[in-house]
């Protein structure tokens, strides 16, 4: 018998295959329900009816398919190729910017599987492709475009996280504590005291309210470099 009949008769004998697509949706479902903590090889194999073995097949650790959910992720940032072409680059930006925002947003606890590794997928790189193209045709020097993509790429990622945690068991906390900035003392802290009535401030507003801070800022840069 042929190692290639072989490796067929076994794999019938075990169990069936799962599509990778499958295997990474999954993952994803867990990573939403239960956070990014609870996805391990053995939890998503009982989520799928199946074995490890199984998954081990596509994917040869948990890292890997960490890479693939992040990257899954990536490719549900829906963007307009004729309007971030028209657009300035200020508004490119931006319009990225929302867009991975909402993408991640949706997905709060597994954007946290962001900070396990730098994304180097195929979505990913299409999109970082597409930003830092964006900022050296607006005349940033490559180091400054760099700089400019990561901090941007990161603070996305950032509120997107904080989002979800304001929208989730976090926002009884949040609640808490505003509670405790509004109950200081005015005579120890009169400055956290005259802000202490505006808030809390939404992650929603606090989002194209840095953004617009972060993108002036490159601005000041690219014009004095």
């Amino acid at each position: 018998m042929s190692e290639e009949m072989d490796q067929l008769v076994r794999r019938a004998a075990g169990r069936p295959p799962v599509p990778p697509d499958r295997i990474v949706t999954m993952a994803l479902r867990i990573v939403d329900e239960e956070g990014a903590e609870a996805l391990s090889m053995r939890a998503l194999a009982e989520r799928l009816g199946s074995g490890t073995a199984t998954l081990y097949r596509h994917f040869g650790n948990r890292s890997e398919l960490v890479a693939q959910v992040v990257d899954h992720m990536y490719g549900l940032v829906e963007l307009d190729d004729r309007e971030l072409a028209s657009a300035s680059w200020q508004q490119s930006l931006r319009d990225v910017a929302h867009a991975m925002f909402r993408a991640l947003g949706r997905h709060g606890n597994a954007a946290r599987l962001l900070a396990e590794q730098i994304p180097v997928g195929s979505n990913a790189m299409a999109l970082r492709e597409r930003c830092v193209a964006v900022l050296l045709k607006a005349g940033f020097e490559a180091s400054l475009a760099t700089r400019a993509y990561v901090t941007l790429a990161r603070y996305v990622c950032g509120l997107a996280i904080q989002l979800n945690h304001e929208n989730g068991a976090g926002g009884r906390r949040n609640e808490e504590s505003v509670a405790a900035l509004r109950g200081v003392d005015p005579a120890q802290f009169p400055a956290v005291h005259s802000i202490a009535q505006a808030l809390p401030v939404p992650v929603e507003e606090v989002f194209p309210f840095g953004l617009d801070l972060i993108l002036g800022g490159l601005e000041a840069f690219r014009e004095g470099g």
